[in-house]
């Protein structure tokens, strides 16, 4: 069964080689781990992929190739936890949730959060009052609320957290992927296009040679437009959260605009632009690089692209202290007038159906931002941006 694997692996163009796949077998036979999917992916990751930037090729192939075997083997016998407190969320109707009334911001929010935490004495799921899991409830996760704050856990779904308190991992966009969708190949071609317009002129070798000749031995020397890309771009990439959906599409994107522009300069963010940016995101908290030097290291010539599906807390774009994971200084909103004031060339991408634009007030207050200049990944979207950021 296992071998199998391998070869999948192999075929993705992942690098794993015999002997690192004799010593994932040695470890299952020395029964290192527990007789669980779970566990057998960390093993199979840690003793085969050598380098983070491959996570999420082997993710794909993990995932297509033991798709439903939890099914046939017997995992482990305990129930978990997790399973539990999900079973204790409540179903609300329709109803349920419009009579729920928002609690008047973040600082409202916070306020009361610090009075629970001093009476709370024990875990609650499915209530409305305490934090908890399930329910109604303001704070915890797993249940709903108009404007409440998750703590811990995973989200139910419904994306209404402003603030989101827990130790969140984001993954790098894979600049690797094959493109799947004949849009995006058409899309890539789009590029292409753009990447060579204005570009300078090099030696045409061949009609330089033709010409000489023609010219009885007198050096006629051609030019032609060089081949490579003049232009230069200035990716900031919107990672984590809702972006989670979109991870496949994103890192196609992100693959066909590596292999166009030559200068292309890439930087990761988290819902809105604030004060600090990253390039890695195992180490976005110990490597972040200050907005405004980014503003200042690259000229204005540089084509300006968002991407992101602009899906967050209005807070978090136009308030103080407004971000889900830190106490942003200033709210969001400065920071993209700052980033479009620099580059007069800019774009922004949005990864979500344009259907579902208008039921999101952060996306029509990020439009506005953005001049009306955000596009939809599609076909006719990314031409229509492409277009934009060639005048």
């Amino acid at each position: 069964m296992l071998i199998q694997f391998f070869l999948n692996l192999k075929e993705a163009k992942l690098p794993v080689s015999v002997r690192e796949f004799l010593t994932l077998l040695g470890a299952l036979k020395q029964n290192v781990i527990n007789p669980s999917i779970d566990e057998f992916y960390q093993l199979a990751r840690m003793t085969l992929v050598k380098d983070e930037q491959y996570f999420d090729r082997f993710d794909q192939v993990f995932g297509a190739y033991f798709n439903g075997i939890e099914r046939i083997i017997s995992l482990a016998p305990e129930i978990p936890l997790d399973w539990l407190e999900q079973k204790l969320q409540r179903v609300l109707s329709a109803q349920e949730k419009a009579d729920l009334k928002k609690l008047g911001g973040i600082e409202a929010l916070q306020k009361l959060l610090q009075e629970l935490l001093k009476e709370q004495k024990e875990w609650h799921g499915g209530g409305n009052k305490w934090i908890g899991a399930g329910g109604s409830s303001p704070f915890g996760h797993s249940g709903y609320h108009p404007e409440g704050i998750r703590i811990g856990g995973e989200s139910a779904g419904n994306r209404t957290a402003i603030k989101v308190w827990e130790a969140r991992e984001f993954k790098d966009y894979d600049s690797n992927v094959s493109l799947g969708t004949r849009n995006l190949k058409m899309a890539l071609r789009r590029l292409r296009r753009f990447a060579r317009e204005g570009s300078s002129l090099e030696l045409d070798l061949d009609k330089t040679i033709h010409s000489t000749a023609a010219n009885a031995g007198m050096l006629d020397i051609q030019m032609r437009p060089e081949r490579h890309n003049q232009v230069k771009v200035l990716l900031l990439m919107d990672v984590g959260g809702s972006m989670d959906d979109h991870t496949q599409r994103i890192s196609e994107l992100f693959t066909a605009v590596r292999a166009e522009f030559k200068h292309l300069e890439y930087y990761y963010f988290h819902n809105c632009v604030y004060e600090h940016l990253w390039q890695s995101n195992r180490r976005r908290r110990d490597q972040i690089l200050l907005t405004q030097d980014i503003i200042n290291k690259y000229s204005s010539d540089y084509k300006l692209i968002f991407v992101g599906d602009a899906t967050m807390s209005p807070y978090e774009i136009l308030s103080v202290n407004g971000s889900v994971e830190n106490n942003n200084s200033e709210p969001g909103a400065n920071w993209i007038h700052r980033l479009i004031d620099h580059f007069p060339n800019f774009a922004w991408l949005n990864p979500e159906p344009e259907s579902v634009w208008q039921y999101r007030q952060s996306i029509d207050i990020m439009q506005g931002l953005m001049k009306d200049r955000m596009y939809p990944v599609t076909l006719q979207g990314l031409e229509s941006a492409m277009r934009q950021l060639s005048k």
